[in-house]
């Protein structure tokens, strides 16, 4: 580094170019799950450098930038921190500022270093690309295999617990002697056993792998295969128990069980420890060694391990999925590029396995033998999947139609993301297919769910909208580590606290998963385990009860996100909205940059097309779902009631709703407010003669307004909502198109003093909405204010104040308001119909004026 720096001299006004700079991606040290994770000498290397070099141009390339914010930490050449043109004063400030508004965020700053110049990201077209995953239903007896392998893991746990007491570690109340010892021992436990199940379904899919191959070899296709796992390490540990002399004809399973032997043999707990009271009074516990320095074995220990090992013995194995591969089709048919210097091979005719070396060049040799067609099948694992080509290629004789299967996704996007672009370049004859395998074990969802994340943040950084990441490989909706799946798993707890989840009880959960949701004296913990660790431990559940959860999980955070999108909070990455027209009412500049980018504040007035739903129609509807005809007997309004999908409270607990279909809408209630409200059933002449009258007098257009916070965000981001972080774009009646964040009225008067616009003044209609729909307080002139209150099982809206004179009493009942005496109090409303409330409304403004 040194030499490099002197060479260029301190002065250098060059450019400096990162090729594959994401490589420097872990150059700021973080917390992780089992402490700090130190920067990588890589990335603190690039920091170097362009700290040694102020003067010097430099330039960041890269296919996947960063999967996360923290990844963007080398690139400090972008003035994102400390430079006074965004409110970040530090690079761990600007971190934690865009973590903390998700992927939403994370487009944000990619948008704006593209419209300040600094940032530029060309996109492959994919155009022509197909996505068609390969679905894998697991056979009974695969099913069989997996349960028997989960109730191993669980009997692991439960001997571990007992290892972890027998020496000394913990002690027989439960309490912790040595926490670093019992956290090793969990820590590994745990890693083994995910790294075991990834490799046990991804060997259970080959079978159906194989044959959708065999039919794609028939259909005259090329077929490329991305993996992660090769099992070298561990095919050269068996290897180095067996004599060279015997390599030629040997007798070996390379199976996913190997890892579970692996950890019982080197990290399952039989060392003893002795107990010790330290200086202020606690009992510890220490390793106890023999005079030669030593570690005891703890013997109770050593035969629970033991018969762990015989146990598993017993078991079916079943080969990796690479050797599958080979084995099936024959290593003359299979190109690998893989880092193996060595493998076990098949002898087609005799099944005889033997050993055959690899040398440096193997990788180079079989891509080539795959272009050139003399292998139509090429397998490839992280070792090959930067910087190399498989894609039908016009310059070499394989131009066949290339299929890329997505065998095992792994846990790093970007990874994934370069071995998904080895088989779509450019100058190929054709675009390929693109078939992630995925098995109908919902646990896997939990590797999905991580690389859809990643992608998410990928496509976000990178491209300024997260649906680009992976190109739609994954749904969204792959993507559980979100804070609605946080809020779902909470209710899940609280539910199987509460005995009210049928597939198992709380009792069997905390023994199947090895997680403990309650305290001592039986009440649910506060700090209980997060999606990751969730999703990690009913990996390990037999299928029928993993699927089972997992579907009560599924309903729980459908309704987490149902309720987000009715709040308007909930975020998608850039949605485009749709009207009958758009139109500027006027511009207001927020921000200017030096560069001359600019903020801008645009009020738009919506003018949308009403969906009227006519008498026939309601009809219809009310026949097909076995509706009830109802008449609101206080404000004579019509509906269809109709059944709907259930929902959650925040206890966890299911709610049962029903819908109301209206002339000009649908609203979902819940039963117990339905049961106690106005509704009733209604003959059809009467429900009819309501219903026309309400169609007739709808107006055919409604016109609202909302403001759009575009061009330059981050300059401004303390300024804005951190709760909706939603992004928009659309298309004015003049043409322009426009892209920002959307304020609602209601919010914007609060934002405008935050950034010194003018006053924004809502409508009479605007209000009432803000009271009624938003259940939000607007304060009035004179003390008084605007609320919505729940009175005789009906929600009202409420003119409240210290205290209401008997003169300005009559003066609002003057204009439009009404009076009840409810508990021997007075109370004034206003009507709670929209029309006639916003009339009100804007009378009472003018007498509070």
């Amino acid at each position: 580094m040194q030499q490099l720096i002197d060479w260029l001299g301190r002065d250098f006004e060059g450019v400096i170019a990162f090729d594959e700079s994401h490589a420097m991606g872990n150059a700021l040290a973080e917390a992780g799950m089992r402490g700090m994770k130190k920067a990588s000498q890589q990335g603190l290397a690039g920091l170097r450098l362009q700290n040694a070099l102020p003067k010097a141009r430099v330039l960041y390339v890269s296919a996947t930038g960063a999967t996360k914010v923290s990844n963007l930490a080398y690139a400090t050449r972008l003035g994102l921190w400390q430079t006074g043109d965004f409110p970040f004063p530090s690079r761990a400030d600007f971190i934690s500022s865009i973590e903390a508004g998700g992927v939403a965020a994370m487009e944000v700053v990619c948008r704006d270093l593209k419209a300040l110049g600094l940032y530029f990201a060309r996109n492959l077209s994919f155009s022509g690309v197909e996505y068609e995953a390969l679905e894998v239903p697991l056979s009974p007896e695969q099913v069989g295999i997996y349960d028997a392998y989960a109730q191993a893991f669980q009997v692991i746990h439960t001997h571990m617990e007992e290892a972890l007491k027998a020496c000394h570690i913990v002690a027989f109340n439960d309490e912790t002697l040595n926490r670093q010892a019992k956290m090793a021992a969990k820590a590994m436990f745990e890693s083994h056993k995910q790294r075991f199940f990834n490799h046990l379904i991804t060997a259970m899919k080959c079978p159906t792998l194989i044959r959708s191959i065999e039919e794609d070899l028939q259909q005259g296709l090329a077929v490329v295969i991305q993996i992660v796992s090769t099992n070298e390490e561990l095919m050269k540990r068996r290897l180095a128990e067996i004599p060279v002399e015997e390599w030629h004809d040997i007798n070996i399973d390379i199976t996913p069980r190997e890892y579970v032997m692996d950890y019982l043999l080197h990290a399952f707990p039989i060392y003893l420890y002795e107990g010790y009271m330290t200086e202020d009074g606690n009992v510890l516990s220490r390793q106890v060694l023999d005079d030669e320095g030593n570690p005891v074995i703890c013997q109770e220990a050593l035969v629970q391990r033991d018969a762990l090992i015989e146990r598993l013995a017993s078991l079916p194995p079943l080969p990796g999925a690479l050797d599958q591969l080979i084995h099936h089709f024959g290593h003359e048919r299979v190109a690998e590029v893989t880092g193996r210097s060595q493998r076990i091979l098949c002898e087609p005719e005799t099944r005889r396995l033997f050993v055959s070396k690899r040398p440096a060049s193997a990788s180079l040799d079989e891509a080539q033998s795959f272009m050139d067609g003399e292998k139509q099948i090429l397998i490839f694992s992280d070792a090959g999947g930067t910087g190399r080509s498989y894609h039908a290629d016009l310059c070499y004789k394989n131009t066949r139609r290339r299929v890329h299967y997505l065998l095992e996704a792994g846990w790093r996007a970007d990874n994934a993301i370069q071995g998904l672009g080895r088989s779509h370049r450019t100058n190929q004859a054709s675009a390929p297919i693109f078939r992630p395998v995925i098995t109908d074990v919902r646990g896997e969802r939990r590797f999905i769910s991580t690389i859809a994340r990643r992608l998410d943040a990928l496509g976000a950084l990178t491209r300024g909208q997260r649906q680009t990441g992976g190109q739609g490989l994954f749904d969204p909706r792959d993507n559980l580590e979100s804070a609605y799946a946080e809020a779902a798993l909470r209710q899940l707890f609280a539910l199987l606290y509460r005995g009210e989840v049928k597939v198992c009880s709380l009792a069997q959960f905390e023994a199947a998963t090895g997680l403990s949701l309650t305290r001592e004296e039986g009440h649910l913990k506060q700090n209980l385990p997060g999606i990751r660790q969730f999703l990690n431990r009913i990996l390990a559940l037999p299928i029928r009860m993993q699927n089972e959860l997992f579907e009560v999980f599924e309903v729980l955070l459908e309704a987490q996100v149902e309720g987000a999108i009715a709040a308007g909070t909930y975020e998608t990455g850039v949605e485009t909205l749709r009207a009958e027209k758009f139109s500027v009412v006027s511009r207001e500049t927020v921000y200017t940059h030096p560069t001359g980018g600019e903020t801008l504040c645009i009020e738009i007035e919506k003018l949308e097309r009403n969906q009227i739903l006519t008498v026939d129609k309601a009809l219809s509807l009310s026949r097909e779902q076995q509706g009830e005809l109802l008449v609101n007997e206080r404000s004579g309004r019509a509906a269809v009631k109709v059944s709907t999908s259930s929902t959650v409270n925040t206890e966890g607990a299911v709610v049962r709703r029903v819908a109301l279909v209206r002339p000009t809408g649908r609203v979902k209630v819940p039963l117990p407010e339905f049961n106690n409200s106005s509704w009733r059933n209604a003959t059809r002449g009467k429900w009819q003669r309501l219903w026309d009258e309400e169609v007739a007098n709808a107006p055919p257009f409604s016109t609202s307004r909302f403001f759009l916070i575009s061009g330059l965000l981050l300059p401004i981001w303390n300024s804005l909502d951190s709760n909706n972080m939603r992004v928009f774009r659309l298309q004015t009646d003049t043409g322009e198109r426009l892209l920002g964040r959307m304020i609602e009225p209601e919010a914007m008067p609060a934002i405008a003093e935050s950034l010194g616009l003018r006053q924004v003044k809502l409508t009479p209609a605007e209000i009432f909405h803000q009271v009624m729909e938003k259940r939000q307080r607007y304060q009035l002139s004179g003390g008084l204010s605007l609320k919505v209150s729940l009175v005789m099982k009906e929600y009202r809206l409420e003119v409240v104040g210290t205290h209401i004179s008997d003169g300005l009493c009559n003066q609002l009942k003057a204009a439009g308001c009404f009076t009840e005496i409810v508990s021997y109090k007075r109370r004034v409303f206003v009507p709670a119909n929209a029309e006639q409330g916003a009339v009100v409304i804007e009378k009472v403004l003018e007498l509070l004026q």
